[in-house]
Formats: structure tokens, C-alpha cells, sequence
């Protein structure tokens, strides 16, 4: 496999990640009924929407094609949060979050430690950056509930 593909299927990997991220808060602002909660639940998404955007043109300009459909494991995923959420109060569902965003920095640094170039390497610690601002802004609410 060339460089440019093993990339390519590395920032794709990344890529899925967000897309379950922004489903994953779909279900979160529509289980909560604090406003405040849901406005930062909505400016983490938006957050991971401008990593979706930055991730998917990087892979266009490398020659590759973005997969962006959250396929049967992001489905499965989804489908289990879901059901988790039922009957969770605010600070249930903030931890949550902070779960499901950490669990994205630990595949985002295992992505970091594979076959990278600068660039790439560069979009990657992009995204770690924002997910850990997302922590912390996630966490700055948990004191709020």
C-alpha cells in the first residue's frame, strides 16, 4: 500500500470517529432539557463538524475519497448509546459525552503514533487539540448541574 493510501485509510479512520461524534450529540442534545447543557453540547458538535470538514478536504487533496457514512459499527454504536441514555439525568449524559470524547482522543493518538506525513500528523493533533477543549468545556458544565 503507498504512503499517500495507508493516510488516506488512517485520517478515514479519524474521520468515522467524528461522524459517530456528531450522532452521538445528536442524541445528547435531544435527551437533555437544560439550555445551557445543550448549547455546549451543540458547540462541541459544531466543533467535530469543522474537523469533518478540515479531515475530508485534507483527504481530497491526498487523491482520496472521504468516507463519510458511519457504516454497520458506528450504526451499532449509535443504536447502544441510545439505549444507554434513556432515563439519564444531565450529569449522566455530560459524563457520557466526556466518555465518548475521550474515547476519541485515544484513537486519534493511536492514528498519531501510525504512518504519517507533517501534514497529516499536524490535522491529526488539530482534532486531539479540539477534543480535549471539548473535555473541558463538557466538564466546566458538570459543575454547572
Amino acid at each position: 500500500m503507498s504512503k499517500d493510501k495507508e493516510i488516506i485509510k488512517s485520517l478515514n479512520e479519524l474521520l468515522q470517529g467524528e461522524y459517530m461524534a456528531i450522532e452521538s450529540y445528536n442524541n445528547f442534545i435531544s435527551k437533555v432539557e437544560d439550555e445551557k447543557i445543550k448549547q455546549i453540547f451543540k458547540e462541541v458538535q459544531a466543533q467535530h463538524r469543522d474537523n469533518i470538514a478540515a479531515l475530508a478536504d485534507y483527504i481530497q487533496d491526498l487523491g482520496g475519497q472521504p468516507d463519510e457514512n458511519l457504516g454497520l459499527k458506528g450504526k451499532m454504536a449509535e443504536f447502544w448509546l441510545n439505549i444507554k441514555l434513556n432515563d439519564k439525568d444531565a450529569n449522566e449524559i455530560l459524563e457520557k459525552a466526556i466518555e465518548g470524547e475521550t474515547q476519541g482522543i485515544n484513537m486519534a493518538e493511536k492514528i498519531l503514533r501510525g504512518t504519517l506525513d507533517e501534514d497529516a500528523r499536524t490535522m491529526t493533533e488539530l482534532v486531539l487539540d479540539n477534543d480535549r477543549k471539548s473535555i473541558n468545556k463538557l466538564k466546566s458544565v458538570l459543575t454547572y448541574v
